[in-house]
């Protein structure tokens, strides 16, 4: 055995014995580093799915001046962000939230905290499936392959079947499904970047005063604050880096460091993304009228090679996102059903808590 063989052996050691403090065994593989846990909590947020899902909502509802909800909600994000980076480094246990409302606030409300998220990890893992057809059936369109992408039935079977193999992969190996997201969350961000930097430099419709018009739009409290809800939509689920603690390397450390960064990075990237976005609008009041989201303003300036290639960039996003929430939904019932609270929980933990001292 190598020395650094040897030193990775000594550290999970640690970390097992950290986590038998808390009266578990480690039984789960400790294989993700800082990057694959920095890319599990980024996928869950993945700007590209949020913005390309509700980009339209936010410039039919307030134009332009939509894009300050983005700093807005970041800002208000990355407090929680510091407040689940700071309990991470505390208790670094698989269930993220649950485990933390155990410790802090007690078991009873650890229950309902735990259902409530589960409940919301089903929901979101519906919401973000039925998405991936939006934008993957018509890139195989534009290859030729000739699928009726508005086709309700088609819509269902593709969302279905990516349902079963992101459940495959999740199932198979938390080292594969890291591999996988890795890859994608890669891609997203140059993807997000080089998309970006090209609209500003060469498809500039619009001057940086984009942001403050409304394009004719009357904006009050209500529109802003509907609006609003594409920034929501986008920058949450950051701690799934909290929640695969069990399954990370130093979680103490790296929990709460891929916690801040996912958000960091989301936002930046995001917000960069959001601006182009707006700038390489041809006509800001046509664009309102016919609610345009990012695969019209792709449409409109790149050629249909390269909006093809931005369709399937944004399909990898929203894959890996699936493949991200389902792991930290799944996580989380592991977690409670280790503590006894969910129906049919010996059947479902995988194992058993060790005896307090």
């Amino acid at each position: 055995m190598t020395q650094l063989d040897q030193g990775v052996s000594a550290s999970q050691s640690a970390d097992s014995q950290d986590l038998a403090a808390f009266g578990y065994k480690q039984e789960l593989h400790r294989t993700l580093g800082l990057f694959s846990s920095f890319a599990a909590a980024f996928s869950y947020i993945s700007p590209s799915t949020g913005i390309f899902t509700l980009f339209s909502l936010g410039l039919i509802t307030a134009g332009g001046v939509f894009i300050w909800s983005w700093p807005i909600v970041a800002v208000g994000q990355f407090i929680v962000a510091l407040n689940f980076a700071e309990v991470s480094s505390h208790f670094p246990i698989a269930g993220s939230v649950f485990q933390w409302t155990k410790y802090l606030a007690g078991k009873r409300y650890a229950w309902f905290t735990g259902w409530i998220y589960i409940f919301a990890g089903i929901l979101t893992v519906t919401a973000v499936v039925v998405t991936l057809p939006l934008t993957l059936l018509p890139a195989f369109n534009d290859m030729g392959w000739n699928v009726a992408a508005g086709s309700l039935h088609n819509q269902i079977w593709a969302a279905a079947i990516t349902l079963v193999v992101i459940t495959v992969l999740n199932i198979y190996s938390v080292k594969l499904v890291s591999i996988i997201n890795n890859t994608g969350v890669f891609f997203e961000i140059v993807g997000m970047v080089v998309f970006a930097v090209v609209m500003l430099i060469v498809h500039r419709h619009e001057s940086i005063s984009v942001v403050t018009n409304s394009g004719g739009v009357h904006v009050g409290f209500g529109a802003f604050f509907a609006a609003m809800f594409m920034s929501l939509f986008v920058i949450y689920g950051f701690d799934t880096a909290s929640t695969l603690a069990e399954e990370t390397t130093d979680p103490r450390r790296k929990a709460p460091q891929a916690v801040l960064a996912s958000v960091g990075g989301a936002c930046v990237i995001g917000g960069i993304f959001l601006l182009a976005s707006l700038m390489a609008i041809p006509n800001l009041g046509a664009a309102i009228k016919a609610g345009w989201g990012p695969a019209q303003i792709i449409d409109a300036n790149f050629s249909k090679f390269w909006a093809t290639v931005y369709l399937l960039v944004v399909s990898a996003a929203i894959f890996v996102c699936c493949m991200c929430i389902m792991a930290a939904t799944v996580r989380l019932c592991f977690g409670m059903a280790r503590d006894n609270r969910l129906p049919l929980s010996r059947g479902l933990r995988v194992h058993r808590t060790l005896e307090r001292a």
